[in-house]
């Protein structure tokens, strides 16, 4: 009997060929047939699996009388963005920031939007009733090479302010990225040099983009760049370092964003940011009289929370940022955009930032989920609470299931940075 498929917070992901097959691919394509009467646009990122799962999902989708429309190598958000232009759905097969060697199936609903809970079980059951291919050879579709160059002119339209005195490194992830991005940037007349945008099939993410961002830092400060921007493998976050070579995350970005939007009247309400967000963010936006809605982690409980109160901007710390008024989904090449044209009117990235805020000590400890224990983990935290003499509301101890790897993500976060520290070192022991 075939094992049920179910939905994880970013679609469906696991190891190439094993776990996301061709198989797999093929009924998804026929599912996604079922449950919506539209033109299907299926897009996919660089890594070796890629190509093939796509043609798979482009034959299944034929074969329930969908119109399957190939994009080829395409990033997330570019698919929403045509699905959007295009009155029609998406497909994406990839694994964002996951290694070569996995993969992943997402489904984007009508207009390029997430998918509500209800039409993701219509998909999910779809594609658990779905049959197989009658064959494993899956013929090629020819690619809509004018869907690339109509995504980047529409990104380009959103921000239209004067960023050509800067000069910006781009960190492409050897991803779906690595094309697109040339174009976008090239227009604008900055001063531009690109790192990682060759990719081969294997080293998508592979020591760079947003989860790697050591090269990119080097480079910045190597060239004297006002800017570094780092995407992930699909390109729907983003990583900015600045011209001193800090690292600046999601959280360093909604402060500023957040922060320019309510000087000009544009940000709609307040912030929505996940648990992951830290706590020095809070702080700021408290002094800066902003309203703040903290959700669980995942983009869609984001703009479920955007949706839900008419507010515009949102995110998280990963880089994942959702304007929810210019795009229908997290686009990284948009945030680049976007912090170009901040740092344009407002100044350097680095001052912006030291101004706006003090990050409060926060470590990410992730642990495979067949070493996890819930015991050891809160054992540790009471005895250190206690050693230390810290008031609770003074720590936050975060624990919760990764959606996209199987690991348990351990999040610590102190006032007091020794604890952190400690506390991080010893979790990290007790699972090795």
């Amino acid at each position: 009997m075939a094992m049920t498929v179910q939905f994880g917070t970013d679609g469906i992901r696991g190891r190439a060929y094993e776990e996301i097959t061709t198989d797999l691919a093929y009924k998804l394509g026929r599912a996604v047939a079922c449950v919506f009467n539209a033109p299907v646009f299926v897009g996919y990122d660089t890594r070796q699996s890629s190509p093939a799962l796509a043609a798979a999902v482009l034959c299944g989708l034929k074969d329930g009388g969908a119109s399957a429309i190939n994009l080829g190598y395409f990033t997330t958000p570019g698919v929403a963005v045509i699905a959007q232009q295009r009155g029609g759905v998406g497909v994406v097969v990839s694994a964002s920031h996951n290694p070569y060697f996995d993969n992943g199936l997402k489904v984007l609903g009508l207009g390029g939007s997430k998918l509500d809970v209800a039409t993701e079980q219509a998909v999910t059951d779809a594609l658990n009733a779905a049959p197989s291919a009658a064959s494993d050879d899956f013929a090629e579709t020819p690619i809509d090479v004018s869907a690339e160059h109509d995504y980047a002119q529409h990104i380009a339209s959103l921000v239209p302010g004067d960023i050509s005195a800067l000069s910006i490194v781009l960190d492409c992830a050897n991803g779906a990225a690595s094309h697109v991005a040339h174009e976008l940037f090239e227009a604008t007349g900055v001063s531009l040099t690109t790192i990682n945008d060759g990719p081969n099939g294997q080293n998508i993410n592979e020591n760079c983009g947003s989860t790697h961002v050591e090269g990119l830092v080097a480079k910045v400060k190597e060239l004297g760049a006002d800017l570094g921007l780092a995407f992930d493998g699909d390109a729907d976050r983003l990583i900015a370092v600045d011209a001193e070579g800090n690292v600046r995350d999601g959280d360093d970005l909604m402060i500023l964003f957040a922060l320019d939007f309510a000087i000009r009247n544009k940000l709609g309400g307040g912030l929505v940011v996940t648990s992951m967000s830290n706590l020095g963010l809070h702080r700021a936006m408290r002094t800066a009289k902003t309203k703040v809605i903290e959700t669980d982690v995942g983009d869609r409980n984001v703009l479920l929370a955007l949706e839900e109160n008419a507010w515009n901007f949102g995110g998280e710390q990963s880089g994942h940022l959702i304007f929810r008024d210019l795009a229908p989904t997290g686009d990284g090449l948009l945030t680049g955009l976007m912090l170009c044209d901040l740092v344009a009117r407002r100044g350097p990235l680095n001052e912006l930032a030291n101004a706006a805020w003090s990050r409060v000590p926060q470590r990410l400890i992730n642990i495979a989920n067949d070493l996890y224990k819930e015991d050891v983990v809160q054992s540790l935290f009471q005895e250190l609470v206690a050693s230390h003499n810290v008031e609770l509301s003074d720590v936050r101890l975060l624990v919760r299931p990764s959606g996209t790897e199987p690991v348990v993500r351990v999040m610590i976060e102190a006032l007091d940075a020794t604890f952190v520290d400690e506390f991080s070192s010893r979790l990290e022991s007790s699972f090795s």
